[in-house]
């Protein structure tokens, strides 16, 4: 299976060269952020405060690592459902934010927002935190430190595999892939 190679942050051009369906392998910076941390960043906006991190680019992973062992950057770092943070995220989208990752669907509302600001959704492979710890070079607290696991935490990441689920232009992994699905079914069916 071929991976295209992405660089982090992400230019709006190699987003809109992605299409629901590619696996990519992501190298460079990105920032976790979960529940928690989002309503801080709304919270910082609404006062007229700069965000913890650069936005331009930036990818955001909706993830609470895992403490790491003796020997280990990181602990297991596996996605969490990014439904929760859709209500923040078409702000962080018009500021900058290029790609999320994370599990589950989006909202139209995400989806709108993306499409307008040329960027992505990737999907992690859920159950693979330790794989995905293990792309980990380096982990540091970018902000927030009192949330624990739900710090925003800055990750440099090499090769770290991720789906297209939504590309820039709206294709869908989540309504493309059980229409195709029907659609062979249905064809098996008649014959």
């Amino acid at each position: 299976m071929t991976r295209i190679a992405c660089t982090l942050p992400l230019s709006r051009e190699q987003a809109a060269s992605l299409t629901a369906g590619d696996w990519a392998s992501l190298s460079g910076v990105l920032y976790t952020a979960r529940d928690a941390a989002h309503k801080r960043f709304e919270n910082l906006l609404d006062r007229g405060e700069p965000l913890p991190f650069p936005i331009e680019g930036a990818c955001v992973y909706y993830a609470g690592p895992a403490p790491a062992k003796d020997g280990q950057v990181i602990g297991s770092v596996g996605p969490t459902t990014s439904g929760r943070m859709d209500v923040y995220t078409p702000r962080l989208l018009e500021l900058g934010l290029r790609c999320m990752i994370g599990k589950g669907d989006r909202s139209e509302a995400v989806i709108t927002a993306m499409k307008k600001a040329g960027a992505v959704y990737f999907a992690a492979p859920g159950g693979a935190g330790a794989l995905l710890a293990s792309r980990v070079t380096c982990a540091e607290t970018a902000a927030f430190p009192d949330l624990g696991p739900e710090a925003v935490i800055r990750l440099t990441v090499r090769d770290f595999p991720a789906l297209v689920a939504i590309d820039s232009k709206g294709g869908n992994l989540y309504t493309l892939g059980p229409a195709n699905y029907f659609t062979l079914l249905q064809a098996g069916c008649k014959t």
